[in-house]
């Protein structure tokens, strides 16, 4: 089972996925040791062909590839592939489109909350996936008959997967659902993500303004720092060191050099009079420029009663349509709802207000029930406070 190592018959292999409607792909990358994921293996798989592409083929240019997952005329079929768009985005800053999502379409069709790749095959195809290949190595060349084999399987099952599921999705109506979720897949902020934000996907209670500033200097220098040197955010510094540099806010390499949390001999280093100078222009900023801390939410009294009954009508809805929770509602979703009729949420809009929002409305307004009947929870209609027929 070769691989495809060569940038002319990587040209001549798109060429034909190229007049299909849709392509599978999956990536093999490796991202343990680097910041940016590094592509080792690219498969694809159309209705009649199945290769493997050796990114790490010395003088192969990718370009072919690109301009396959560039080409608007053909689906592109991932699961769970916001990694492999990620990849795709950076080797040719754009993002695919169109795009399927198995992972997306399988929660819309009731296969439960982010089910796995083999789980999914395993039930709709009825095929068992060898994981043992799954730990691979993919820099190490020569690659296995057997690794070979195992990568390969990954697009022609995700084929097979994708007919049943479009068809599943046509039958029930439900194609412009997965549709809908495909535009923040297909967003480029979703992989666009800027130094300044980076101080977002940290979990540091925040009390005062300043440290705030503090918290977004440090978070923008590491992502800077990491990209510059292309490894993981954790080697620049953990965030355990940020969460203490912000407690503490050290005025000189010194008081750096106190800190549990850092190495010995990191404040001497130039990392460390950076990290210094980021801890002194947020202390400098005036008080004027100072941002606002956003207060506690705080939920009205009742409000959580009202979450708790629509969290019972969610998971009602979900059984009853086999739709995944996490599709049609949040819990924050749902809190928005209990406080706000007109909440600028997903839930209250489209196929989701027609499947669950005006329920949830109803039911907060007393115009639906919740009851037993038997042993289940049914919903009820309320006609002039009596409880009417059940749904």
């Amino acid at each position: 089972m070769p691989m495809i190592t060569t940038t002319s018959d990587l040209a001549e292999a798109c060429s034909r996925l190229s007049r299909h409607a849709y392509v599978a792909v999956d990536t093999e990358f490796l991202r343990e040791t680097t910041y940016w994921p590094k592509l080792c293996v690219a498969q694809l798989a159309g209705p009649d062909t199945a290769v493997i592409v050796d990114a790490l083929a010395p003088g192969l240019d990718m370009t072919p590839f690109l301009d396959l997952m560039r080409d608007e005329r053909v689906v592109k079929v991932f699961h769970a592939g916001r990694q492999d768009i990620e990849i795709i985005f950076r080797m040719g800053d754009f993002v695919p489109h169109p795009v399927f999502d198995t992972q997306v379409a399988a929660m819309v069709c009731g296969y439960g909350e982010s089910i796995s790749y083999d789980q999914l095959v395993q039930r709709i195809l009825g095929d068992h996936i060898d994981k043992s290949s799954r730990f691979t190595d993919w820099t190490r060349r020569p690659l296995t008959e057997k690794q070979l084999a195992y990568a390969l399987s990954d697009v022609t099952h995700l084929r097979n997967v994708y007919h049943n599921l479009a068809a599943r999705l046509a039958e029930q109506g439900r194609a412009d659902w997965v549709n809908d979720e495909m535009r923040v897949l297909t967003s480029r902020s979703t992989y666009d993500q800027r130094p300044e934000d980076a101080w977002e996907r940290l979990k540091m209670r925040i009390r005062k303004p300043v440290d705030l500033v503090i918290l977004k200097e440090l978070a923008a220098w590491r992502e800077r720092e990491a990209r510059a040197r292309d490894v993981p955010r954790s080697r620049v510094m953990k965030d355990e060191a940020i969460y203490e540099i912000v407690g503490e806010q050290p005025s000189d390499v010194a008081g750096l050099g106190n800190l549990r949390s850092l190495s010995r001999g990191f404040e001497r280093s130039r990392q460390g009079e950076e990290i210094i100078a980021c801890v002194k222009r947020a202390l400098a900023t005036p008080k004027d420029q100072l941002p606002v801390i956003p207060k506690q939410k705080v939920t009205p009294e009742g409000a959580l009663a009202a979450v708790d009954l629509l969290k019972v009508l969610l998971k009602l809805v979900s059984e009853r349509h086999g739709v995944a929770v996490k599709v049609i509602a949040t819990v924050d979703e749902l809190e928005a709802i209990a406080v706000d009729d007109e909440a600028n949420v997903p839930a209250l809009s489209g196929w989701r207000r027609e499947l669950f929002g005006n329920a949830a409305l109803e039911l907060k307004h007393g115009r639906l029930a919740l009851t037993f009947d038997g042993k289940r929870v049914v919903t009820r209609v309320v006609e002039n406070g009596a409880v009417a027929n059940g749904r």
